[in-house]
Parts: structure tokens; sequence; C-alpha cells
């Protein structure tokens, strides 16, 4: 049996298939249109007449055409012989529009030709190109967004830590020197009380600038933070909490330590919001190059691949990685927990 594809019924018009194309079509031979369909025409606002026998130079931007000859010429010595890509080409007004072309080396009259299609691609690629504009600034809105809070937060919490927490400290001297002179049994009860009170009021300072601005990721290493979060939410949560990280983290810069932690504490948050966990288990490694963070849960998991809208938690992370150069993965199915992966270079 022939393996031959049938051949099309003669009856076709080919002819006005190609004329009706919503595809340009044309014929490029000796630098000049030697065909143009209606729709490649009118492209750059002319007729199909009005390009036959016009060299390309007419309607290609001057700054394009020794790229758009390199091209004809390439392909004609057949380097390659086929090409796809977004050409320039200049509009009858004067606008220089954007195409997208597929020519081929073929014989036109049996000499060397290029044959191809062409679609205008102006508002496609004006459109992309202003998407990725608006992308980049959104990135750079949301990298600054996030310097500012970090700064807030630090100075926030010398704030709470030096000048609320000196003023609660000398309250409690006072209150201690009252509670030396207190004469009656009603007076040293009222002060008692008084005098735990300031206590837990600075504790819950001390706690609140802690939660702001961890002092430990200025002084100690990023595990040391870690562990204490760690610590944290496991009383916090009733969760069993476990810490892997042998090495220490002493070139990792200031800024990506903070990033890292800031990662942890989202990560932390996502688990006692949405997994129902028992278990977590938290890895971190360096190597010559990269720090790698590894969040798992055994909760109940999530599906990655379903097409829903991605929480904040997870781009708020992901955002946070990608300002550091690094990458962010999740790998999460139902039932079977989540597992969180970050990677930043070091210093």
């Amino acid at each position: 049996m022939s393996s031959r594809p049938p051949s099309p019924p003669p009856d076709i018009p080919f002819a006005f298939l190609v004329e009706q194309s919503l595809a340009g079509m044309y014929v490029i031979q000796d630098e000049c249109f030697q065909y143009a369909n209606a729709t490649w025409a009118s492209m750059i606002g002319y007729t199909p007449d009005e390009l036959v026998g016009e060299h390309l130079s007419r309607f290609v931007p001057p700054a394009f055409l020794a790229e758009v000859l390199d091209r004809y010429h390439r392909r004609l010595a057949g380097n390659p012989p086929t090409m796809r890509y977004v050409t320039h080409g200049l509009h009858r007004d004067g606008r220089t529009i954007l195409i997208e072309v597929h020519g081929s080396r073929m014989l036109y009259h049996e000499r060397p030709a290029i044959v191809g299609v062409g679609i205008d691609v102006t508002e496609r690629v004006r459109g992309e190109e202003a998407l990725r504009r608006s992308n980049a600034q959104l990135q750079e809105l949301a990298s600054h967004t996030s310097r500012l809070l970090e700064d807030q937060r630090l100075k926030l919490s010398h704030e709470v830590h030096d000048v609320l927490g000196g003023m609660l400290t000398s309250m409690k001297m006072d209150v201690t020197r009252v509670l030396r002179r207190a004469d009656t049994p009603e007076l040293v009860e009222i002060t008692n009380g008084l005098l735990a009170l300031t206590q837990e009021t600075i504790a819950a300072v001390r706690r609140i600038s802690e939660e702001l601005r961890p002092g430990v990721l200025d002084h100690l290493d990023l595990s040391v933070a870690i562990d204490q979060a760690l610590q944290a939410f496991a009383a916090r949560h009733g969760v069993s909490c476990t810490l892997d990280a042998p090495e220490p983290t002493l070139r990792l810069s200031p800024k990506s330590a903070t990033a890292v932690y800031r990662i942890v504490q989202e990560a932390l948050t996502n688990i006692a919001r949405h997994a129902e966990a028992t278990q977590v288990t938290l890895r971190l490694r360096c190597d010559d190059e990269h720090l790698r963070l590894d969040v798992a849960d055994d909760g109940k998991g999530f599906d990655a691949a379903q097409p829903k809208p991605r929480s904040l938690g997870l781009l708020t992370m992901s955002e946070r990685a990608r300002e550091l150069g690094g990458s962010f993965t999740v790998d999460a199915r139902p039932g079977a927990g989540t597992r969180l992966t970050l990677t930043v270079p070091l210093l």
C-alpha cells in the first residue's frame, strides 16, 4: 500500500485561496517583490500592483534595511533556507509596523527566490512589551515596598525595645521603691499587682520587638534566629518542629539573611493557617555558591497543578526569592504534605 498522501482535487481554486488568505503572501527575487497578495500589500498600505517590481528598500525602515537584506541573502544561500522571525515594515503613511514572517528559499521561474507568509503583529508585540514593562514596574514596586517595610520594622523594633522598654524598666524601678515603702496590706497588694503587670508588659514589649526584627539576625547566625522561630511556632501551635542546620551561614549577606528569615516566617504562617500538620522539618544547607532551604510538613497538602489563584503567601515568598536572584519552588499533593524549596546565592 502506498504511503503517499492523496492528491488534492483538481478543481480547488488555489489562486483564489491565496488571494483571499488572511495571511500575507509574497515572492521576493533579486531583492524586489515579484508577487504579493492583497493581504500582504494592505499591511503596508499599498496595492499588489504597487509592490510588484519594487525594491525592498522602499518598504523597510532605513535602520533595519541591512538586517532585512542580510536575512534575505542568507536564506538564498541556504544558511538557513527557512527563517521565522519578526521584522520591521515601513507603512505608506510613515509608520513602522511589525510583521512576523516565515520565508523559505524556493525556485520561482526556475531561479532562487524567497517565498513566504506574514501577519501583522504590531499590536501583539507592543502589548507584550507593555505587559513586560508593567510586570517589571510591579516587581520594582514590590521590592521597594518590601524594603520600606523592613526598614520600618527595624526602626519600630528599636523604638519599642529602646524607648518603650526603657520607660517600662524605669516604671518597674519606681514601683519597686513604692513597694519597699508600702505600710498597709492593701497598698502592698496593689503595688505587687502593678509590679507583676509591669513585668508582663516588659516581656510583651520584648516579644513584639523580636517579632518585628529578631536581634539574633544582627548578632548571631541565621540558623539561631530560625531555631527560635521554630520553637515559638511549636509552643504556639502544638506542632513538632525539627531544624537540620549543621553549618553556619556566615557568607550570607544581612539582606539575604533577613529575606530568608521572612520566608521561613511566611512558610510557618501558611502551615498554621492551612496545612493541619503535626510535623514540620526545616533543612538548611550551604555549598560553595548557594544556600538551600527546605521546609516540609506532613499536612493535608494541595494540588499544585490545579488552576487557581496562587496564595498571597506563596507569591510573597517567590518575590523575595526573585529579589535575591534565587529560586523558589513548591512541591505539594493532596494528602501528602507540602515541601517548599528556596535557593539563594551566597556572597
